[in-house]
């Protein structure tokens, strides 16, 4: 189960609070894999980093029984003075991975860090930070994955690879997925939720949904 329960979510401005969501009374349809669609603006990154738990709303709640990631291929919870190798053991830790000497591996084979894996983050390029978020959260075993436009990481070789991986993990675990890749969308996609002047509507049938989403 994935509920947002009674959600507000604003943020202050010099004219007034701009409303994102307002007591929004929602829950995401399970066992479908699904894209997030809407307008530039409409809320979905604040929408994601909501069900992540990086952001909180203004009142109301998030509830669900699931293992949910970060945003795949954001550096949320990467920290720069520690090594690619110690943020990885910290991520694991707090996401309950056992065997962390093999998911440490794990991570340091799929984001291609090398020797540069045993050093601070703070000395990487964003593509390198981005890598080893997207390997920290790939080798997770996560009920729902929040992809979001997480198959932009790196040069065309890894997006490759990364996409792959994803649409392995899609098979076996669900995925919330925000994309302006319509083709993305249909590989990795079997539904839609449009997200639209802060409701949100499910839509079981996806190009349904797609031929909705391009008059918005």
């Amino acid at each position: 189960m994935l509920r947002l329960k009674n959600l507000t979510k604003f943020y202050p401005s010099d004219i007034g609070n701009q409303y994102i969501f307002s007591n929004v009374d929602f829950e995401f349809p399970e066992n479908h894999n699904i894209a997030l669609l809407g307008s530039n603006g409409a809320g979905k990154s604040t929408l994601f980093r909501i069900i992540a738990g990086s952001e909180y709303p203004n009142s109301g709640r998030v509830i669900t029984d699931k293992a949910i990631s970060w945003p795949v291929a954001l550096a949320t919870g990467i920290h720069p003075q520690m090594t690619g190798r110690e943020n990885t053991r910290f991520i694991g830790r707090v996401n309950g991975v056992e065997n962390l000497d093999e998911y440490e591996e794990k991570v340091k084979k799929f984001a291609e860090l090398g020797v540069k894996y045993d050093l601070p983050v703070k000395s990487y390029s964003s593509g390198m930070r981005s890598r080893l978020a997207f390997g920290c959260c790939i080798a997770i075993e996560f009920d729902i994955y929040l992809i979001d436009e997480a198959t932009s990481v790196g040069d065309q070789r890894f997006r490759a690879k990364a996409k792959k991986a994803l649409l392995e993990k899609s098979r076996t675990a669900n995925v919330i997925m925000v994309s302006h890749d319509i083709k993305e969308i249909k590989q990795f996609c079997d539904s839609a939720i449009i997200l639209h002047k802060g409701e949100l509507t499910f839509y079981p049938e996806l190009d349904k949904a797609l031929d909705i989403y391009r008059t918005l």
